[in-house]
């Protein structure tokens, strides 16, 4: 029996196709055939959660307390250790029980605050390149989506003076993202005080995604938006703790802001979800409150493997900026090779895998994004394999020839 006439919804069939789905068959068949391969293409960190994080956790799940169905806005001892997160980091002052909602990780609050707040048709803003969420979200939720373009000589900082009048006019969010994946540009806090004027003068709800802030290296601090007096009145922040405390499978992040905004993001969730597995929670409230010396670890460890990559590259012709934040490099394609191709030759010819730059829209196309989620002697050889593979960047040709 055919089964044609059961066809996905039209906010299913109008997103762009997902380049991670392609590259994940790949994978699978390289692996297959007993390559080794030396994954850099996904943002998640390597190593493992914290050993407080993991014993909290451990003494959590002996509660019978946490057994059952958690509060849907979240326990009130992880919305306080959130909220006392952002005093101590930021000098924010933010209400724990209206101003900080819970998440299922970010990429769940980024997409849903969509869905609960875009009617189809209304107009967002959202950078390109930029985390898919950002866009992906709006999409399901019927939205129109205006890319702005960013540009490296603009160090990918978004130029609000470039949207057109007739567009600012009917925006309703704009999405954004610094320190930033996939290009880990930075923004200075002037940046962030014109973004809020801007979206105070067009009366448009920003959306700032936090994820990459205490991933910052050579003495930079990210800014947090709400540092930015008035921003609270048109803004949210997403913050995740998959990063920064190796969490990623954990699924745990945070909104907070505008209480209005947080308010209709909750009332969506308690329609889906039932919130974080309280142990869970216990343990992110953990997280948040670890001494200093372990973010500084952390941000060492990147920063290392940071330096010794951009040296590498640099041997092989690449000239990558040092980025200030993240844990991503964004390298250019040699002229000629498209995004996907490239990945696609590096993948093939020597089992080293990156991420395409298109799948992060339209303007990541001729770069790729490399993960720093490998050590140094992974980082190495992946490095090695690619120099016998005769890969060298040049502007004009991609040589490929074995030396």
């Amino acid at each position: 029996m055919s089964f044609d006439w059961i066809t996905p919804a039209d906010r299913i069939q109008q997103l762009p196709p997902y380049v991670f789905a392609r590259l994940d068959e790949l994978k699978a068949k390289a692996r297959e055939q007993g390559i080794d391969l030396i994954d850099l293409g996904m943002g998640n960190p390597d190593g493992a959660t914290p050993q407080p994080v993991v014993d909290a956790a451990i003494q959590a799940l002996q509660d019978p307390a946490n057994h059952g169905y958690p509060p849907f806005e979240g326990t009130a001892s992880f919305r306080r250790a959130i909220t006392n997160w952002y005093n101590r980091r930021y000098g924010v002052v933010l209400d724990p029980d209206s101003e900080a909602l819970p998440l299922l990780g970010s990429k769940e609050g980024l997409s849903h605050l969509a869905i609960a707040y875009v009617n189809p048709g209304d107009v967002v803003l959202v950078p390109s390149p930029a985390y898919p969420a950002h866009f992906r979200g709006p999409i399901i939720a019927g939205g129109t989506v205006h890319s702005l373009i960013l540009k490296p000589e603009n160090d990918w900082l978004i130029d609000l003076t470039a949207i057109p009048e007739e567009v600012a006019r009917k925006a309703k969010i704009l999405y954004f993202n610094y320190p930033s994946n996939p290009t880990g540009a930075t923004a200075p806090r002037e940046f962030f005080e014109e973004i809020v004027a801007f979206a105070r003068k067009y009366e448009i709800l920003l959306v700032h995604d936090l994820c990459y802030a205490e991933l910052a290296f050579d003495g930079y601090q990210p800014t947090s938006l709400l540092e930015i007096p008035g921003a609270k009145d048109i803004g949210v922040e997403f913050h995740t703790l998959s990063k920064t405390y190796n969490m990623a499978g954990w699924r745990v992040g945070f909104v907070v802001g505008n209480r209005h905004v947080i308010q209709g993001l909750r009332t969506l969730k308690t329609n889906l979800d039932y919130g974080i597995f309280a142990a869970l929670q216990t343990a992110a409230e953990t997280a948040l409150q670890l001494p200093d010396i372990y973010l500084h670890e952390v941000q060492q460890r990147y920063r290392t493997r940071r330096d010794f990559l951009i040296q590498g590259l640099g041997e092989l012709g690449w000239d990558v900026p040092k980025t200030k934040a993240t844990m991503y490099l964004w390298v250019k394609c040699p002229v000629g090779m498209g995004s996907t191709d490239f990945a696609l030759n590096l993948l093939q010819q020597t089992g080293v895998v990156v991420t395409p730059g298109n799948a992060f829209g339209v303007a990541g196309e001729g770069y790729v994004r490399i993960s720093l989620i490998a050590d140094c002697d992974r980082l190495g050889e992946a490095l090695d394999r690619i120099k016998q593979a005769g890969i060298r960047y040049r502007p004009e040709a991609l040589v490929s020839t074995p030396e």
